[in-house]
């Protein structure tokens, strides 16, 4: 079945094509044109899971491998392993989901992302699918390459086209960033190539790094770790990744914090780890030191952030911190902790910028202070996924974000055999603040945004009506009486307006009135089309959460087939 490969990425690639060779034959279908598209390739991504030795999860099934430039000696080298299995099927999942709300959502609404260059974002989205999804695939050092810098362009137009009021140099940030990652990063593994002699992924992984001195491991470890941990984002060099989430599209964040950020974190598993395993050793204690300092970092950054998307963005710094750490412990906990948190990951903040997004459209601001709290007195079947969704993301055993941080954690208290092993029990400590820290910024939005009464606008009443229920003592001092409060969760209804007595004063009748002018609560719970979108996610998240053997036990062999050379 080494066909289903080539077709993940042969159908959204012919896809975009065709958007050039016929774009007005296809302009009428559009939307069910992407939906369709993405549907194929999530089917092929099924087929991919379902026809999977899972016996055999350490070995590379569904190989393709052909020439590619036999004059250098490069081939169009693909495969399968339990690493990329995982990550394939989210990318396929994600962007059909982003179709899914794309096709029959708000984008119909004048000024939303259909309305503005459909073609061209139809185009765009298919593009960064066949990058995303080679990234997987690829087993060759160049054309890993190839397909982790696919994605920059259409993310850079996703971000600079129909992103927010600042777009533009929210995205020449992150292009400005990545390609210097990946210029540093194209040295480490042309490096690699002049030590060993090929580029093919399998053969340098069973060498463990034999015919290159330790000092060019480490050199080359630091260059590729540097291109990585700028898509990853790891800090310091995140500062890209805040402006882009929040000048993003709905459907640009997702991808981007579901996928391509995966990207990174998963080429320490697939080059940098196996390729260059005294290179990662040496260089492990520094990684872990940049991990627990993102993890805080990021944890404290939220909490003084108003806007929720970018709450998220900077959140998503401490959990690829978690990541991180698990790899640099460089035991068989830690990273398969890493690549389940990876998932976890991509499932909840996926979720959360669906949601996040779905704020917006509604209240038209994502500044928390002044949504003014009680959405789930307004909205409740929002406000309960958007609890759901932050409870998992802080770590809430029973659910995906639980695992993957204390498998991490748990690496970091037996490190591997030349670790320093005081150095990551002081990792250990601080990453658990660093949980600590994620609980606290996420109750903290909650009480923001989902808890509290109602904002209620003042009404314009008559000064008579305004004192008619104060003693005079209480209206010089300017106090409400009491029984005046209004401490109900829910505002009342027409069928539960105040009972006026026969003959009260003017101003008594008045107050009355008023109760029934209330404003309108943001239009909409969630539709039918966001329930489509989010399901998928909602189940999964449950799912890993309860049983985290689905993922573990898939990755576990290849993990310890990648340490073979460090244990």
């Amino acid at each position: 079945m080494g066909w289903v490969p080539v077709a993940l990425l042969a159908v959204p690639l012919l896809g975009a094509l065709a958007l050039v060779v016929a774009p007005n034959a296809l302009r009428p279908a559009l939307r069910t044109y992407g939906l369709i598209l993405t549907g194929i390739t999530l089917v092929l991504a099924a087929l991919l899971v379902a026809a999977f030795d899972y016996g055999q999860a350490a070995r590379q099934q569904f190989e393709v491998d052909i020439p590619w430039i036999p004059g250098l000696g490069l081939r169009f080298h693909l495969g399968v392993d339990g690493i990329s299995l995982p990550l394939i099927a989210l990318t396929a999942l994600l962007t059909f989901l982003c179709f899914v709300y794309l096709c029959w959502g708000s984008a119909r609404a004048p000024g939303q992302l259909m309305g503005t260059r459909p073609r061209a974002l139809v185009f765009t989205l298919l593009v960064l699918e066949v990058g995303m999804i080679g990234t997987f695939l690829a087993l060759d050092l160049l054309l890993f390459f190839v397909f982790f810098e696919i994605v920059l362009i259409p993310m850079y137009f996703l971000i600079g086209i129909w992103g927010g009021e600042g777009r533009r140099a929210a995205s020449i940030k992150f292009i400005l960033y990545t390609l210097l990652g990946s210029v540093v990063m194209l040295l480490g593994l042309l490096l690699v190539w002049a030590q060993t002699g090929t580029l093919d992924i399998e053969a340098l992984t069973a060498a463990h790094g034999s015919g290159m001195a330790r000092s060019v491991q480490i050199l080359a470890f630091v260059a590729i770790g540097i291109g990585l941990a700028v898509k990853t984002p790891m800090w310091p060099l995140h500062t890209w990744l805040p402006d882009a989430h929040t000048e993003a599209p709905t459907v640009g964040s997702v991808l981007l914090a579901g996928v391509l950020l995966k990207m990174g974190t998963y080429g320490f598993a697939r080059i940098a780890i196996p390729i260059l395993p005294e290179g990662a050793a040496a260089v492990a204690p520094w990684l872990g030191a940049f991990a627990v300092v993102g993890i805080v970092y990021g944890a404290l950054a939220c909490l003084a952030q108003r806007d929720l998307k970018r709450m998220i963005a900077y959140s998503s710094v401490g959990h690829m911190g978690f990541v991180l750490l698990g790899f640099a412990t460089l035991t068989p906990a830690g990273i398969n902790g890493a690549l389940f948190a990876n998932v976890a990951h991509g499932l909840i903040t996926g979720l959360l910028f669906f949601l996040a997004g779905a704020v917006k459209e509604r209240y038209h601001t994502a500044d928390m202070p002044s949504l003014g709290g009680g959405m789930l007195a307004t909205l409740p079947h929002l406000g309960s996924v958007l609890t759901y969704a932050s409870i998992a993301s802080l770590g809430l055993p029973g659910l995906a974000g639980f695992w993957g941080e204390m498998l991490a954690l748990y690496g970091s208290y037996q490190p591997a055999s030349g670790l320093p092993r005081g150095l990551f029990l002081t990792y250990m400590v601080i990453g658990g603040l660093g949980a600590v820290l994620t609980a606290a910024y996420f109750l903290v939005m909650l009480s923001r945004v989902t808890h509290g009464r109602p904002p209620q606008p003042a009404t314009d009443l008559p000064p008579e009506a305004a004192g008619a229920d104060r003693t005079p003592s209480e209206a010089a001092d300017g106090r409400t009486p009491p029984e005046a409060a209004d401490d109900r969760l829910v505002r009342e209804t027409l069928d539960e307006r105040p009972v006026v007595p026969l003959g009260a004063p003017p101003a008594r009748q008045a107050t009355a009135t008023a109760v029934l002018e209330q404003p309108p609560a943001p239009a909409g719970d969630i539709r039918t089309y966001e329930l489509l979108a989010w399901t998928p996610l909602i189940v999964l998240i449950l799912l890993f959460g309860l049983w985290p053997g689905l993922l573990l036990s898939l990755t576990t062999p290849a993990v310890q087939t990648l340490l073979g050379a460090i244990s």
